[in-house]
């Protein structure tokens, strides 16, 4: 049986895996362990229940490949990201809660966002600002709501947005176009100022 090493590719680990090799599924895991958690963790925001989350991503991963589910295309990292990012999605509906605006702990995403130091009065403001904003976002059809979550919250490439949403990118892109225009809509009926 060959020795799996670095310089193999996804797609050869995985058949090495599937014909007996666990070292080819350790290499496999250790070599996407840190972007998948960090996506994890970047969407429920909560190290234990990310860590949990990771766990059951590999185990659902091992599932599907030792049933033969898995199809090799060549791309590992974004199928066992998309098994990540079901499993947070799965859980936010589990508990009734928007997985694109609260994170599990019942914080406000709005909370992560950095801000420019202002006075105090100023952050009051702002604070308010981004109440109105969020109400706003929640208003939004859910695809166009999640590109906007993902882009411009948690820093997703509009390839990771394609990637983790399973739509084309010019769909993504499309969706975030419509997304900024019904806020800005939204933003002009409530009167807000953007500066």
């Amino acid at each position: 049986m060959r020795t799996p090493n670095h310089q193999q590719t996804d797609q050869e680990l995985v058949k090495l895996y599937q014909h007996g090799n666990e070292q080819a599924l350790e290499l496999l895991i250790t070599r996407h362990k840190e972007k998948v958690y960090t996506s994890i963790y970047l969407l429920v925001r909560d190290q234990y229940l990310a860590e949990d989350l990771f766990q059951e991503t590999f185990i659902r991963a091992i599932d599907y490949i030792r049933k033969g589910r898995y199809n090799d295309e060549g791309k590992f990292a974004p199928w066992v990201m998309r098994i990540g990012y079901n499993l947070c999605i799965d859980y936010f509906r589990k508990i009734k809660r928007s997985a694109n605006v609260v994170t599990s702990g019942g914080d406000d995403v709005f909370k992560y966002m950095k801000f420019e130091e202002t006075p105090t009065e100023e952050y009051a403001e702002v604070e308010r600002f981004e109440g109105r904003i969020k109400e706003l976002i929640e208003q939004l059809p859910e695809e166009q709501k999640e590109v906007i979550i993902l882009r411009h919250f948690f820093n997703f490439s509009f390839k990771e947005v394609s990637e983790y949403t399973k739509a084309p990118l010019n769909t993504c892109l499309g969706r975030m176009r419509y997304g900024l225009i019904n806020l800005r809509k939204l933003m002009e009926q409530q009167r807000m100022v953007v500066r």
